[in-house]
């Protein structure tokens, strides 16, 4: 029976946010307390962030300790799961060397996240090749670890699609079974697959500043809630209210539970009867604010209380990394080695190579 191997992970490019922790941090956890899994790696992709912050390395060494706090603030346990370090693991740049063989130029230009992340960052024609070829240092990432569960956003769909299509090619191209297919995970909740900024836009993005993050204070919460978008032609309380694109009703699909409203707000049973009440008109968008400002403090409070042990627990986190990145490293060369030997390109350990040519030459002397 195969295993049941995880791998997944996050651009050091800032803190983490609502949409990191719906989209994927929530169902690591989850994963994580199920003890249903043989293995499960997270990494800190600081080589991917760099891709795009080449510039500004520093950006990117201070995010580092950031992410580690919030990783373990969420509840992430550093004895059930390996924190480690992308740059740290040389073996994954070897196997996207390798890769690159094996995926067309024109196949790197289709990926949709990739053009929409060009697209983001105004690349245009100016585009780092180390960016371009994400998808691949990603398809290197999960496979060194022979992962075939990856808890991913929807956006990531066809950064999973292209690592299968790589893992095929390289199983066809040198006749063995050595690589593993991955597996899209997605969040069960709809509504978490893409967390909108609190501006209403499309996407929550350290970039767009819209976002609330996991180390937020109470008030800078309660500021951020409070300035949420909702509906600009609900003006006065009797005005019907319109739910759909109202970031606030998005928010409290993806984080209130019932239990909330007997805690919050009991003159409701559950979401659907408040959501009858502002669409009929008669209830103001300052007390559904409130309520789901509640909602989220109960959610982030042990988040942050997690936070300042660790705070001042700073050389325990960089040694949790540091020997994750250890634990990592003697996974990825495992599979490097595997490679390689598909490959062909295992000169000094294929005994059989070197015995055949010293015959070679021998009989050639002869």
């Amino acid at each position: 029976m195969s295993k049941k191997i995880i791998l997944t992970g996050d651009r050091p490019t800032g803190k983490l946010h609502l949409g990191h922790f719906v989209g994927s941090l929530r169902e690591r956890i989850n994963i994580q307390n199920s003890n249903d899994y043989d293995e499960m790696y997270i990494m800190i992709a600081d080589a991917q962030a760099l891709t795009d912050n080449a510039d500004n390395p520093n950006k990117i060494r201070e995010n580092i300790i950031e992410v580690a706090l919030d990783y373990l603030s969420v509840g992430l346990n550093p004895e059930k799961v390996t924190l480690f370090i992308q740059s740290q693991v040389p073996e994954l740049t070897e196997l996207t060397f390798f890769y690159m063989n094996l995926v067309t130029v024109s196949r790197l230009e289709r990926n949709p996240t990739v053009k929409s992340e060009i697209k983001l960052r105004n690349f245009n024609t100016s585009i780092p090749v180390g960016f371009w070829t994400y998808p691949i240092s990603q398809a290197a990432d999960i496979t060194a670890f022979k992962a075939n569960v990856i808890p991913v956003g929807e956006d990531q769909l066809p950064m999973i699609e292209q690592a299968r299509e790589i893992v095929r090619s390289f199983n066809s191209t040198y006749k063995c079974k050595v690589l593993v297919e991955p597996k899209a995970v997605l969040p069960d909740n709809e509504v978490c697959l893409r967390l909108p900024g609190i501006d209403g836009k499309a996407k929550m993005s350290k970039s767009l500043g819209n976002c609330i993050y996991l180390s937020d204070s109470t008030e800078e919460v309660r500021k951020k809630v409070m300035s949420m978008y909702t509906d600009p032609n609900h003006i006065k309380i009797d005005d019907p209210g319109q739910i759909e694109g109202n970031t606030v009703f998005i928010y409290l699909d993806a984080f209130c539970t019932d239990e909330h409203f007997s805690k919050y707000l009991p003159e409701y049973k559950n979401l659907d009867e408040l959501k009858a009440h502002y669409d009929r008109g008669g209830l103001g968008d300052v007390k559904i604010k409130k309520f789901l400002f509640n909602v989220l403090e109960e959610i982030l409070t042990p988040i942050r209380e997690r936070r300042k042990i660790y705070e001042n627990k700073i050389e325990e986190v960089y040694n949790i990394l540091e020997q994750g990145s250890l634990k990592a490293r003697a996974k990825a060369s495992i599979t490097l080695k595997e490679v390689k030997d598909a490959m062909k390109i295992n000169y000094f350990d294929d005994k059989e190579l070197i015995k055949s040519h010293i015959e070679k030459y021998k009989n050639k002397g002869e």
